[in-house]
């Protein structure tokens, strides 16, 4: 164990220039939702150089839709595709899934950005793009230890299956077409940006709209009328004590905060159609998180009882109730035990790597954890390179350090957790 070790320490040293060079080929082809064709033709190339066995898994809203994780995220229904890179072995050992999304976020203005959002600008040892951190690092991370591990002659005694998806930034349709087709694994890793901490839990988040209703008059005689500004100026008060009063009832462990596990946020707001007319009629949006081990039901039941009491005690929205939708992406909540043994392993992987104490920790965003946790089963770990406060934001980079330790520890991870030879 010691020896193949060092010999994938010094492999991914050799190759440190092809790792850092393809992910700036990845983040170099734009891949907004509907627009991963691209980018997954460049991920399917790669894998089959790797005399992997590759499969293109279509996305079909057809068969997905009658699952109950299924989100119509708006997107289309029938031309995205997921890419499988198949590393396959008919003994006994333990199988293995990593998992990466390249479906990205869209850009925001041009001008925040230093270089162009698509540059795979490589910056003081940083990669810079719009989905760099998030996450075409770590899925590349997944791929380059995969080839380390092929180039040094090991051969897993279990399967290894890369899965390249779409749609996981609007609901996870990708990954949940793979779990549809009936691909498992007895574990699986996400590599998603967790600054490198072993991750196994995940809060969820449900979007939802509030349309709020007033009536409309000249400003002039703005008391004439109900201004749907200043009820909904009541509602967003009572979602605020809302977030304060949830933490305060769930205990959840592994999070940095206690009072940041499930949080509430309104992300727009849409009302009135000129500044001389008091508004009728607002439309919000936001987002709900989902504390662990809560059903995402439980936590729509709160936000809604919430927002119906507080219109009960206003006599305007009593009459005229604010009427709450849920929209888009619907991400549960969901887990695997600290103490499974793929998160015991991952562990011992990471602090033999960096001679480090791995981190367990809780992540407050949705992601496809829930998924395979949930519906396929499958014991699921967040792990990879990137902070997350980076994704999503101007300038979004990786640190080059980080990808290197990532592709490290997974490939020791196959080693330890498939079992397998060299030679």
């Amino acid at each position: 164990m010691i020896e193949i070790q060092t010999e994938i320490a010094s492999a991914i040293k050799q190759h440190r220039d092809e790792i850092v060079e393809f992910i700036q080929a990845v983040v170099r082809l734009p891949s907004l939702a509907d627009n991963e064709g691209p980018v997954q033709k460049l991920i399917a190339d790669k894998l089959r150089s790797l005399d992997l066995y590759v499969e293109r898994i279509p996305v079909h809203f057809e068969k997905i839709k009658a699952h109950p994780a299924f989100c119509d995220d708006g997107y289309s229904p029938d031309s995205r595709y997921n890419i499988l890179g198949n590393w396959q072995n008919e003994k006994a050992g333990k199988s293995l899934i990593l998992n990466g999304h390249v479906d990205v976020v869209p850009t925001g203005p041009p001008e925040n950005w230093n270089e162009s959002p698509w540059s795979g600008a490589l910056i003081k040892n940083r990669i810079y793009g719009r989905g760099s951190c998030d996450m075409k690092a770590g899925l590349s991370a997944g791929i380059f230890a995969v080839e380390i591990l092929k180039k040094l002659g090991f051969a897993p005694n279990g399967s290894v299956q890369i899965q390249s998806v779409v749609g996981e930034e609007s609901g996870g349709c990708g990954t949940l077409a793979n779990i549809v087709n009936g691909y498992t694994a007895d574990g699986a890793v996400i590599l998603e940006p967790t600054s490198l901490r072993i991750c196994p839990i995940q809060s969820g988040a449900l979007t939802f709209s509030i349309t709020i209703h007033g009536r409309a008059t000249h400003a002039a005689t703005r008391w004439e009328g109900v201004s749907a500004i200043e009820k909904f100026e009541l509602v967003h008060q009572v979602i605020q004590e809302l977030e304060k009063d949830r933490h305060q009832s769930f205990h959840v462990q592994y999070y940095e905060r206690s009072d940041r596990v499930a949080p509430i946020n309104i992300g727009t707001i849409r009302s009135g159609d000129w500044h001389s007319t008091v508004p009728e009629k607002l439309m919000a949006e936001g987002r709900l998180g989902v504390f662990p081990g809560e059903s995402a039901d439980e936590a729509r039941t709160a936000l809604e009882e919430a927002i119906g009491k507080a219109a009960g005690q206003d006599k305007w929205l009593a009459k005229e109730p604010p009427k709450v939708q849920w929209i888009e992406g619907q991400f549960e909540s969901g887990q695997t035990s600290v103490e499974h043994p793929l998160v015991k392993t991952l562990l011992g992987c990471h602090e033999s790597v960096t001679n480090d104490k791995g981190q367990l920790e809780g992540v407050t965003y949705g992601s496809d954890l829930r998924l395979f946790t949930n519906y396929a089963k499958i014991p699921t770990v967040l792990y990879g390179p990137g902070d997350v406060r980076t994704a999503h934001s101007a300038n979004e980079y990786v640190e080059i350090e980080h990808v290197m330790t990532a592709v490290d520890v997974i490939a020791n991870l196959i080693v330890r957790w498939c079992g397998g030879t060299v030679g």
